[in-house]
């Protein structure tokens, strides 16, 4: 089972997403080759700026049960690979309160593992709600429309 995308579900529940980045991400060659193997769980990641560096936390990238001498720890600190005006403007987005830097997901673009990372607020409740109603109507809506056609012909 290959992975072509590890989507983390929950950032698109839980945030608005305000902007989007992609970057590089700094791993071991073991660790390459159990995302290819789809052995990476992003459900809880989120990404930091620490000393003019961007780092990604809580990636778990489980060991590749065949890799020879090193065997990095599954959730260690993983560095992210952005140029310096990047870093820079995701900094000072971080520092107005309520803002994070989520892991949206983890793709391969010309041989290379990228993650896309984004500038989020926080959702509160209510707005969760909306968004399930707003789902739930558009399903309907959908349905109706489909069923319509059929009826008719069209």
């Amino acid at each position: 089972m290959t992975a072509e995308t590890i989507l983390n579900r929950k950032a698109l529940r839980d945030f608005h997403i305000l902007e989007r980045y992609e970057a590089g991400l700094e791993l071991k060659g073991s660790e390459v080759k159990s995302i290819r193997a789809g052995k990476a769980n992003i459900n809880d990641a989120f990404a930091r700026i620490e000393n003019g560096e961007a780092f990604l936390y809580n990636a778990d990238i489980q060991p590749y049960e065949r890799a020879s001498h090193e065997i990095p720890s599954a959730k260690r600190v993983r560095k992210l690979l952005l140029h310096r005006a990047e870093i820079d403007k995701l900094y000072g987005e971080t520092q107005v309160g309520g803002r994070a830097l989520v892991l949206l997901n983890l793709h391969w673009k010309n041989g290379k593992l990228k993650a896309e990372i984004a500038v989020a607020q926080g959702k509160v409740a209510r707005d969760k709600r909306a968004d399930l109603k707003k789902r739930a109507t558009d399903r309907e809506t959908a349905r109706e429309v489909a069923r319509f056609n059929r009826k008719h012909g069209g």
